[in-house]
């Protein structure tokens, strides 16, 4: 018989807990700390990865590990691949395109698998908010599709909604949580500053009655006057200008909306504007949500040059000439993650500007 004592292994999950190496300089970790328990998690959905990437390069931050998976019936599985439990997860979902659906349900199953979880709080970062323009009955027996989509989010256990540039302001209401908007209005107004489009020789233009608020504030920022357009839709994803309201003979005109689609009222009111008596025009708008065939349309309309953002990815392979890089939204959505995160305002960082409705 030997001497002394043999050591026995412990049994899982009472292991001697090492101490962890401190870090590298400059190496990113897993989440921000808040205080003694806090922490800022960040995850992607795949609708659009790279503006993700974009927002955790800015937070200094590495994506959460999720394994997102579709089954070969159409299902989608969700599983966090850390522990989250206490965190304040972040979300980042734009539901677009033709698997506008897929996206959505996927961000509904992500949400419901956090608060499974035990995440602390969960935030569903949606740049585009999709169904944004049914927001309203324009014909009997029709949906409210837009209320529809809150009402889901909010039976899926989110706690916040973080969103830009919304079709439609009462879309908020729709909530009966709090619902963060933020606009890319002030990210166009800079790019044609440093292009050198602003003052008595520019003209914002609104593409219909419903926007010219937010295309008074365009101009302001611009130092610019105020045209806007009247405008008819002869049928869904059609659009056709009546008259041109406003001074743009001898201007350059740039109108500005939330979304293009086919890019009929783009296209409509460029033609306008020309015939107006305007130099050039440019256009630009937020959500990109433009099919194949509407490049082209676009390529080769009136537009001198139209200018979106990344909250929905768009092809460069598609883009024709007329289409610069998209603008990113990565630094409002980030500085806007960190303000909610730390519990300080996020109309602070459009000083107060980010209600446009």
């Amino acid at each position: 018989m030997e001497s002394g004592t043999t050591e026995l292994a412990r049994l899982p999950g009472l292991e001697v807990p090492e101490i962890a190496p401190t870090q590298p300089s400059g190496e990113r970790g897993r989440w921000i700390e808040r205080g003694p328990s806090g922490k800022l998690m960040l995850f992607s959905g795949r609708s659009n990865p790279q503006l993700s990437e974009r927002i955790a390069d800015l937070l200094n931050i590495e994506l959460g590990e999720v394994e997102l998976e579709t089954f070969a019936n159409g299902e989608t599985y969700c599983r966090y691949c850390e522990s989250i439990r206490g965190a304040d997860v972040f979300l980042v979902q734009s539901c677009h395109g033709a698997k506008t659906n897929d996206h959505l349900m996927e961000l509904m199953i992500m949400i419901q698998s956090a608060k499974l979880a035990s995440a602390n709080r969960i935030t569903a970062v949606m740049p585009w908010y999709p169904y944004s323009r049914q927001d309203k009955k324009s014909a009997p027996r029709e949906p409210i599709t837009a209320k529809l989509t809150a009402d889901m989010l909010v039976v899926a256990g989110v706690d916040r909604v973080l969103t830009m540039d919304l079709h439609a302001g009462q879309i908020q209401g729709f909530f009966s949580l709090p619902v963060d908007h933020m606009t890319a209005l002030p990210l166009f107004a800079q790019y044609y500053r440093d292009k050198g489009l602003h003052g008595d020789g520019v003209v914002a233009v609104s593409p219909d009655p419903g926007r010219a608020k937010m295309a008074r504030k365009f101009g302001e920022m611009l130092e610019a006057d105020l045209a806007i357009m009247n405008k008819t839709r002869p049928a869904r994803d059609s659009a056709a200008v009546t008259e041109v309201i406003g001074r743009v003979e001898g201007k350059i005109a740039i109108m500005t909306d939330d979304i293009i689609v086919t890019g009929g009222t783009l296209i409509a009111g460029a033609q306008a504007l020309k015939d107006a008596g305007a130099t050039e025009v440019y256009a630009c708008a937020t959500h990109a949500l433009i099919p194949e065939p509407a490049f082209e349309k676009l390529g080769k309309s009136q537009l001198k040059e139209i200018a979106v953002t990344d909250t929905v990815p768009v092809n460069p392979l598609l883009r024709p000439d007329n289409f610069p890089e998209p603008l990113t939204v990565s630094i409002l959505l980030a500085d806007t993650i960190k303000n909610v995160f730390s519990d300080e305002s996020v109309s602070a960082i459009f000083a107060g500007e980010n209600q446009l409705f």
